[in-house]
């Protein structure tokens, strides 16, 4: 039998949240209800609920950086007990059939990950989000969120935190490399303290002094403006590793002669705008330039269990349920620092 919960959920893409009652679907065998403690409030929010992308699935309860604690457990679930302190990120299901699944690559399903929130599920159900007060999740999709981290705070972890992992584990970031973040912000903060606890040497290049101070506490060793071009002159050739976080207006030629030989430039921004950048550049420097998409199951468990051992969280400003769109406005100008987080327990009991 489903369940009501209170969620937000906006009716079309040029609707403000509102709280309504949603329905969450009967727990099965292999399920897990969480207690939603909280959830971070990403920038694919504010795309999803605005079409930015693409033409989005209505109603929508948005939220794919959850934390919280496990209220029920299916008959089969051997994962997960009640009481235990769980996340859930980008996506809660995939084929598990196809190569990339079967590879461990679930969030390159080549049917298509089932998206937390705003997609449909194999039963033709549409998904919900963690902008409500509880989530019916197959257990493998459920994360273990160690001791030592606050759920408050690790609730961007679970998309932020692994969008940033991803890349600086595939690429090797170490000690003796040379990181770049570009773009100090929701992602960004979380590159630098995840590139530091790495071992490597993190340069994070921002656009104003604004977040200087902040980035070097994060542990980045120097901080450089983007705007001022001896930046670009003077750090030529330097970099092993640029990570990318800034979605629109990327001068990609200028960040590419930033690298040294077989350098690479990850992008972790997502824009609807095309990018372009001259192919003889690459030659020059046997460079790579490509993208990242959040992570696996497993990679996501290994970076909370990182960032426990390491004592990294996200800075955050938690809202109640009743300040989302003020926050959803906010975050659209850059008016952050670093990631708004809900505090589920504002939510109404449902009726």
């Amino acid at each position: 039998m489903t369940s009501h919960v209170s969620a937000l959920s906006a009716i079309g893409p040029a609707e403000p949240l509102a709280l309504r009652t949603i329905e969450r679907r009967t727990p099965g065998p292999h399920d897990v209800v969480i207690d939603i403690a909280y959830t971070g409030i990403c920038h694919t929010d504010v795309a999803m609920l605005r079409n930015h992308w693409a033409e989005g699935l209505f109603p929508m309860v948005p939220g794919h950086e959850i934390t919280g604690v496990v209220s029920e457990a299916g008959s089969a679930v051997s994962r997960h007990t009640v009481g235990d302190r769980v996340g859930v990120g980008c996506y809660v299901d995939s084929c598990r059939t196809c190569e990339n699944c079967l590879a461990g690559e679930e969030q390159h399903c080549l049917e298509g990950e089932v998206l937390t929130y705003g997609g449909v599920d194999y039963e033709g159900r549409p998904t919900y989000g963690g902008y409500s007060q509880r989530i019916v999740v197959d257990e493998n999709y459920v994360l273990r969120i160690p001791d030592a981290l606050n759920l408050e705070t690790t609730a961007p972890l679970l998309c932020a935190g692994i969008t940033m992992y991803a890349p600086l584990r595939r690429w090797k970031a170490g000690p003796g490399t040379r990181v770049a973040i570009l773009g100090p912000g929701g992602l960004g903060h979380l590159g630098v303290k995840l590139a530091h606890a790495m071992g490597a040497e993190v340069t994070v290049l921002g656009r104003s002094l604004s977040k200087r101070e902040d980035t070097l506490r994060f542990g980045a060793r120097e901080y450089r403006i983007t705007e001022d071009p001896a930046t670009f002159q003077e750090l030529a050739g330097t970099f092993d590793l640029i990570i990318n976080t800034v979605s629109a207006g990327v001068n990609i030629d200028a960040c590419l002669t930033l690298l040294r030989l077989d350098g690479v430039l990850v992008n972790a921004g997502i824009s609807a705008d095309a990018s372009s950048f001259h192919v003889p550049l690459l030659g020059n420097g046997r460079l790579v330039i490509t993208s990242t998409k959040n992570g696996s199951i497993a990679q996501a468990q290994d970076m909370l269990d990182f960032c426990a051992q390491h004592g990294i969280s996200a800075e955050v400003e938690t809202v109640a349920a009743r300040q989302v769109n003020d926050a959803l406005e906010r975050l659209e100008k850059g008016d952050v620092r670093y990631r708004f987080v809900i505090d589920n327990a504002t939510f109404p009991t449902a009726t």
